[in-house]
């Protein structure tokens, strides 16, 4: 088998990784679009990345996988001498800007490390590739091969995969808990050291200066989206980690435990937690205040900070010309960006719709839920017109599928969909008067 032909195989064995921007770009003239991806440097340039696995054979046999070990599709395998040549012709020719490394597991998790480590090994000191590298940790891996790894890149990641324990153990019974948290709780306490050690010797190596980085799978197991999220805010918090990704499961291969294949991915989930991991991350908003054990799963006609704000009237109308930060960022329409810009402009003068408008403030959905010079809040906003104001019109786009790939599920509302009404114009209507009247 050719270079060529491995390629093919191992860059789209590894499009199911969410832990990039995107899974694959079209490039006329360069490469083709399986195995290039986009993610962001430690610095916070855009970047392109060679996506791709060291192998596609795997001992493993997690059920959710395209990859485990009882599926049948073509197996391949490079050396880490072929991947490292590889890399390094893609990146003199300007195809990439670095390399995004996982792989199945091979032999032994520590024996498909040190094979990882080889290429990044080649790499670094063969052919002085300064280039970004984000690799994956295998569960099950020894600390010191982690230390390792973590030294030759700029950022180390290790999958969650799945929301908890229980769902671990009955899809992916070859992976343990420990497996996965213990590497975490490493990297974070390496990464620490490593900055006391910079500190004292600007010389020191580096160790994954870009942070570490999870995914889960979402979907495949039926925990609700508050579980999801309270996980995420605890990774954050116990382990530092920079990004928590998820991936809308796809149902590649069959599997009595799973969804059946004819149904679709749970985009709008996807969606929602995103911005739900973003108002965690940028806006100061705590997994419980944006879901709740009584509301588990997220609206899918509302963002979460829009629904937040609908449930938590009696904290409105805020006023932007004494308004703290953190009650600004509050405010749907208003993002941290903008937030600061009013902090800032007040100090010069009250600020009314207009100037907000200049500032970057989105007033079709703030107006609702501020007080400005020239324009004093209404004394009792109408929940009907604020709802039609701030429903999300990509709810559409995602063709209305359920939240939830499991119908039973609890705490998830059932709403109008696209088969309820002859019409989206109708649909948003039906939306509308089913939200005012129960949020």
């Amino acid at each position: 088998m050719d270079l060529v032909e491995k390629l093919t195989i191992l860059a789209d064995s590894a499009k199911y990784d969410a832990a990039c921007t995107s899974s694959g770009a079209d490039r006329p003239g360069k490469t083709a679009a399986a195995g290039i991806c986009h993610s962001f440097s430690a610095d916070g340039r855009c970047i392109s990345l060679l996506k791709v696995l060291m192998t596609n054979i795997c001992i493993y046999d997690c059920k959710y996988c395209v990859n485990r070990a009882t599926n049948s599709c073509r197996r391949a395998a490079f050396t880490p001498e072929e991947l490292a040549e590889l890399t390094i012709e893609f990146y003199r020719r300007n195809y990439i800007e670095g390399l995004f490394l996982s792989s199945g597991v091979i032999r032994s998790p520590d024996d498909t490390m040190e094979q990882m480590i080889g290429v990044l090994q080649l790499l670094r000191y063969r052919h002085n590739f300064l280039g970004y590298i984000h690799a994956k940790t295998i569960p099950g891996a020894s600390p010191e091969l982690v230390r390792r790894l973590g030294l030759l890149t700029d950022r180390i990641s290790i999958n969650v995969e799945l929301p908890s324990e229980q769902s671990l153990r009955l899809l992916a019974p070859n992976k343990k808990r420990e497996a996965i948290f213990s590497p975490m709780k490493q990297i974070c306490q390496e990464t620490k050291q490593n900055r006391q050690e910079l500190a004292l010797c600007k010389k020191a190596e580096k160790f994954a200066p870009a942070g570490q980085a999870t995914q889960m799978i979402i979907g495949a197991s039926p925990e609700t989206d508050y579980q999801i999220i309270t996980l995420a805010e605890a990774m954050y918090v116990r382990y530092a980690l920079k990004r928590v990704f998820y991936s809308a499961y796809i149902p590649a291969v069959e599997d009595a435990l799973l969804p059946a294949r004819d149904v679709k991915p749970p985009l709008l989930r996807e969606h929602r937690l995103y911005q739900a991991d973003w108002l965690m991350r940028q806006y100061g908003f705590g997994a419980e205040e944006i879901l709740s054990p009584e509301a588990p799963n997220f609206n899918p006609y509302l963002d979460p900070k829009c629904n937040w704000a609908i449930n938590h009237m009696q904290q409105f109308p805020v006023d932007v010309n004494t308004a703290s930060l953190e009650d600004l960022l509050r405010v749907p329409g208003i993002g941290p960006t903008s937030a600061r810009r009013i902090i800032v402009a007040r100090r010069n003068g009250r600020l009314g719709l207009t100037e907000l408008k200049n500032i970057g403030v989105v007033l079709k959905r703030a107006q609702y839920f501020i007080r400005t010079t020239d324009a004093p809040a209404r004394s009792q906003l109408d929940r009907e017109t604020t709802v039609r104001a701030l429903i999300d019109p990509n709810v559409y786009s995602f063709g209305m599928e359920q939240l939830s790939l499991f119908q039973d599920t609890p705490g998830l509302r059932q709403l109008p969909t696209a088969r309820d009404v002859t019409s989206v114009t109708e649909a948003v209507e039906e939306t509308v008067l089913c939200l005012a009247s129960n949020l």
